[in-house]
């Protein structure tokens, strides 16, 4: 038997609480900061940066905007100028220079409602190719943006005529492992999740988990296709193997049932793929590993390459809060590092230990 002391643990390092409603929180690479983005109460958008010194967020900067702010993304700014892009209730893209954030570098009236989610690639050396960002929205369509362009989406993937509008609730790249390849994939309330293949403008696959889609994330974006998770509002998730496409059966999966909860966030370990945490309604984190099957692929009764399905082991839970975690972010540059916020109006600094052993 193992101690249960050679397990990560989840230490919740930094607790603050905040005078507003936040929905995102993200790590500023190469530095010490985070930014937090939400609303007042009295309808306006809000971005704070914090400074985490001496155990202590210290708050750096606060700007208050029009619209309050609902989702953000450093996934296409270079290391450089580190620039966040963020969507807002109006359906306003705007990319920030948070050094001076007065006036947005580049703005897009990009949805007619709200932003829900947004993801990024091309940027911070993670991925190739050109910068761009994935907004999705409750119109219905997710859009993709080419900061270097003004005004019009590089691509629009939107529902045909006739076909109801589902809310897009998360979209994240994926596949973007040269100049050429790259897709993103994109879950809906209905529980619908669309792999659009970027280089083909052509949907590669589509599913349905039952349930609507709260977050999809690849365990990289800048490598071949290789797994998926999508979190749903039942407190289940689904890891898919996406080395091998079956005509007919799709991608294999496992599913977990995790939370008792909606699962809101799932974000995988920067500095190993195969680790993730998921963030749930009751205020929980997960921490798990994937582990591979023997074989990735076996024939089938035709012949033909069908998936296989590793298992998911859980490595350490624990409660943070008696509200959802909304958002979670792990550090880029300290492995273990993580900020999370939730709708108890708090931020939380998290340090996971022995990541590097499991």
């Amino acid at each position: 038997m193992s101690s249960p002391l050679a397990k990560p643990q989840i230490i919740a390092h930094i607790q603050k609480s905040l005078n507003y409603t936040v929905f995102d929180s993200k790590w500023i690479p190469c530095s010490a900061k985070f930014v937090c983005l939400g609303n007042f109460a009295r309808g306006t958008g809000v971005m704070q940066i914090y400074e985490v010194q001496h155990g202590e967020a210290q708050l750096v900067k606060e700007v208050e905007k029009p619209k309050p702010i609902k989702c953000g993304t450093y996934g296409a700014t270079s290391l450089q100028q580190r620039h966040i892009a963020t969507g807002d209730f109006d359906g306003n893209l705007n990319i920030w220079n948070l050094e001076s954030p007065e006036v947005a570098v580049y703005s897009a009236k990009a949805h007619k409602e709200i932003i829900n989610c947004i993801d990024g690639v091309g940027g911070l050396g993670i991925g190739d190719g050109a910068p761009e960002i994935a907004t999705g929205s409750r119109d219905g369509t997710v859009k993709i943006w080419d900061p270097r362009q003004r005004d019009t989406p590089v691509a629009n993937m939107e529902p045909i005529e006739g076909e109801t509008k589902r809310d897009c609730w998360t979209v994240a790249f994926g596949h973007a492992f040269n100049d050429q390849d790259r897709c993103v994939c994109a879950g809906y309330d209905n529980g619908d999740i669309k792999l659009f293949d970027l280089r083909n403008m052509s949907l590669r696959w589509e599913t349905n988990i039952k349930n609507g889609v709260c977050c999809v994330e690849f365990d990289r974006k800048d490598i071949n296709m290789n797994k998926l998770v999508a979190t749903s509002l039942e407190g289940k998730f689904h890891v898919f193997d996406l080395r091998t496409q079956h005509s007919t059966k799709g991608f294999a999966s496992v599913s977990e049932k995790a939370h008792k909860s909606t699962i809101w966030q799932v974000k995988h370990l920067p500095q190993n793929r195969d680790i993730f945490m998921t963030a749930g309604g009751a205020g929980n984190l997960h921490l798990w590993k994937y582990e591979y099957p023997a074989q990735r692929s076996k024939k089938d009764s035709d012949g033909v390459d069908v998936g296989v399905a590793g298992t998911v082991n859980l490595l350490q839970n624990v409660t943070l809060s008696t509200q959802p975690i909304a958002s979670l972010d792990w550090s880029p540059d300290k492995q273990g590092l993580c900020v999370c916020s939730s709708f108890d109006q708090c931020v939380r600094v998290l340090i996971v230990t022995k990541l590097n052993v499991v």
